[in-house]
């Protein structure tokens, strides 16, 4: 673990344009949001992504990745099991839907005013390999291991694995919850569990579910996990036969965390429809994901692209990178209106090796229209 850096605490500077050209400086600080890109930097961006997308991988492997999708996240989880990743407790800033204070107006300069707790107060940054980009911070021990955690869609396992849910008559998990949150792609619980350790709201029930079987597992697994306010299940977001265990219009929230990006884009539009259908009137779909010319992008090689702006790891897994317009248009086209949609551009460096890395990520609110006054 790198040692916790001894200088005084800098002063935050107004957010708004930043040029960083004095090399010094930038290894006196961690990280940066909000950084401006000059147009040759664009420009450079764009003509890495036109030479790695220059060969797509041949239409029967990009089958073969679709099919075994599930197999890819089950390996990845069996790998790294619960210790890979950091829990998120910057959700509660950027998201305060989420924490037992709910203040839906919390305005967009505020949100780009949090700096990340795991950032600030650890030497090392995450990494980027093999096109897995961390959002949380690591140890320098592990740089070479970071990956980001979407889950995602091929192969049904559904419900059957926990019993099936009987929603006749209100008789569902959470039934009797005032406020239900529905974390998709959920991993190992590191969204989850911070929910639930910071919002004591008696009426909170959260739901989650992975593609991956052994994500569920560890979750159910956790002993932080407890069945009264929580239920966790195996589900294929890409398979609309595939039940949810609560009916429509009975979620305030659905957090969607580095999800997205992994399924195959003309999917995308149908899973967003499912989501929407699960909302309450007034009800929010939390989203923060890949960006074009993210750092993880511009990594690739020739052969890994599978169409554009969509590509395979060297593990299998697949991930796109989004535009705001294409976001906007997946939501507004599924019935939602737009409460934010920010690119949120942050140079990272790492002091230890000398590192800088540029990342892009784009953070969405969407609602649903709240029913007419009769």
């Amino acid at each position: 673990m790198a040692a916790p850096s001894e200088e005084a605490p800098q002063p935050r500077r107004p957010f708004g344009r930043r040029l960083l050209t004095d090399p010094a400086r930038l290894f006196q600080h961690n990280a940066w949001d909000n950084v401006e890109w000059s147009e040759e930097q664009e420009a450079s961006a764009r003509s890495k992504v036109q030479e790695n997308s220059s060969q797509l991988l041949p239409q029967d492997k990009q089958e073969e990745y679709e099919v075994n999708a599930k197999r890819y996240w089950d390996d990845f989880y069996k790998i790294h099991e619960n210790g890979f990743f950091k829990d998120r407790h910057w959700l509660f800033t950027e998201f305060p839907e989420l924490a037992p204070n709910r203040n839906p107006g919390h305005n967009e300069d505020s949100v780009r005013e949090h700096i990340y707790k795991e950032e600030s107060n650890n030497e090392g940054l995450g990494s980027c390999e093999n096109g897995h980009c961390s959002l949380e911070t690591r140890a320098e021990n592990q740089l070479n291991l970071m990956k980001s955690t979407p889950t995602f869609c091929t192969e049904e396992l559904a419900l059957q694995k926990h019993g099936e849910v009987n929603q006749s008559y209100g008789d569902y998990p959470g039934s009797s919850a005032s406020y239900r949150i529905l974390e998709v792609g959920c991993g190992a619980g590191n969204t989850v569990f911070p929910i639930l350790q910071t919002n004591n709201d008696p009426g909170l029930f959260v739901y989650c579910c992975d593609f991956s079987t052994t994500a569920v597992d560890l979750v159910r697994n956790n002993a932080e996990y407890d069945s009264s306010r929580c239920f966790a299940f195996v589900h294929d977001l890409c398979n609309d036969q595939s039940p949810f265990p609560m009916p429509d219009e009975s979620l305030d929230v659905v957090i969607l965390i580095f999800v997205l990006s992994a399924i195959l884009p003309e999917k995308m539009q149908c899973v967003v429809n499912r989501l929407s259908r699960l909302l309450k009137p007034g009800g929010m779909i939390l989203l923060r994901d890949y960006g074009r010319y993210d750092l993880a992008q511009l990594r690739f090689k020739k052969g890994q692209c599978l169409s554009d702006n969509f590509y395979v790891r060297g593990d299998g897994t697949r991930v796109y990178f989004f535009t705001q317009d294409e976001l906007d248009d997946l939501f507004t086209r599924a019935g939602l209106e737009k409460i934010q949609n920010l690119v949120d551009r942050r140079l990272q460096v790492n002091r230890g090796k000398q590192m800088t890395m540029y990342r892009v990520w784009i953070q969405c609110k969407y609602q649903k229209p709240a029913a007419p006054q009769l």
